[in-house]
């Protein structure tokens, strides 16, 4: 399949030193790009949160401006857009540390949060509750917090090993799913809090809550996963055997802690290495974007024997691994793509 037929070139921005590692569009201006980088390759050193715009440009491609960037102390992993301030945006850093961001100003992070004993891998912030964010760290906890407030308001003990995503649900206000190197997705019901118990522990101020719904989505790592918009029960995700696997959990009984379940609607193989992330498309429920170690970004008809095949379309201009893909929110069929060698690229699908 050509990557490229029939296609303008991509608009590209380069930053020279620092692999981007996740990349999101303001939810507030169709124009805005924030992205989160890290030199060495998020192995050492510092980070960057890069600020960037798009301007029209011929044949309907836009141009990228660099409009300004933000140092970090560590590397930054993700990123994540405010649903109610259009200058704030959360970074997550391999510090440990959340920090939250004025684009308006010039100097340091507005806010720091720093609870995770390990590097802080994702961030996101509810579209639902949006004075609320999550986390996900490689210390195995997923923390909810609340930007007034000086320490995170919840602690899910989510899985036993590095947890990679943790995502709210896009229909249900108190649903959270997590992915994990131990292979499972799991959905949390935060209405129905449990408590941590032990000799050192305080059951009246340290409360966890339980899993309702278990998926054991891979038998290798799972690096990702996104929620349909959509459909309120349809999720996606991608993982170390190079599959991407579409699951309804509609068929599960919510509200039982612990329960093992889960369908897998649809499977997407083609990669040729691990997927890094996936993401749903807000315009359309049966159009899936993802990014792979294998240098592509693609994008999927999820509709098994639907009239159109399932591999739509191959993005193959980045030189290293594509650790990011982002649907614009308010232009169909735009979609960005970051990767290791820092190049930020846009496409039009």
């Amino acid at each position: 399949m050509n990557a490229n037929t029939g296609k303008p070139p991509p608009a590209v921005l380069h930053t020279p030193g620092f692999a981007h590692y996740s990349l999101a569009w303001s939810p507030f201006h169709n124009t805005r790009i924030a992205l989160a980088s890290s030199a060495n390759f998020g192995l050492v050193g510092n980070g960057r949160l890069h600020l960037v715009s798009l301007v029209p440009g011929p044949g309907g491609m836009p141009s990228i401006n660099l409009d300004k960037y933000f140092e970090s102390q560590d590397g930054l992993f993700d990123v994540a857009w405010s649903e109610v301030h259009e200058n704030q945006v959360l970074t997550a850093s391999g510090d440990g540390s959340i920090r939250l961001w004025d684009i308006m100003l010039n100097d340091l992070a507005i806010g720091v949060w720093k609870e995770h004993t390990r590097e802080v891998h994702s961030v996101d912030w509810s579209n639902i509750q949006k004075d609320t964010f999550v986390s996900s760290s490689w210390d195995g906890t997923v923390k909810l917090w609340k930007p007034d407030r000086p320490r995170s308001i919840m602690t899910l003990q989510a899985h036993h090993s590095c947890v990679y995503q943790a995502l709210f649900s896009p229909h249900q206000p108190d649903t959270v799913a997590t992915c994990s190197t131990d292979g499972t997705v799991k959905v949390f019901d935060l209405r129905s809090p449990t408590y941590v118990t032990g000799p050192n522990a305080n059951s009246f101020t340290n409360p966890l809550s339980a899993a309702v719904l278990t998926i054991p989505a891979s038998g290798t790592e799972v690096l990702t996963l996104d929620w349909n918009k959509y459909q309120p029960f349809t999720f996606a995700t991608g993982s170390v055997d190079r599959m991407l696997k579409v699951w309804d959990c509609r068929m599960i009984k919510m509200g039982e802690p612990g329960q093992v379940g889960g369908i897998c609607e649809a499977t997407l193989p083609g990669h040729e290495y691990a997927v890094r992330k996936v993401q749903w498309s807000p315009h359309r429920a049966d159009l899936l974007s993802s990014a792979s170690y294998d240098m592509t970004c693609r994008v999927w008809n999820t509709v098994p024997n639907g009239p159109q095949p399932q591999l739509l379309y191959i993005h193959d201009a980045h030189t290293e691994f594509v650790v990011g893909c982002s649907w614009s929110l308010y232009e169909e069929g735009v979609l960005a793509s970051c990767a290791w060698d820092g190049k930020l690229n846009i496409i039009r699908v």
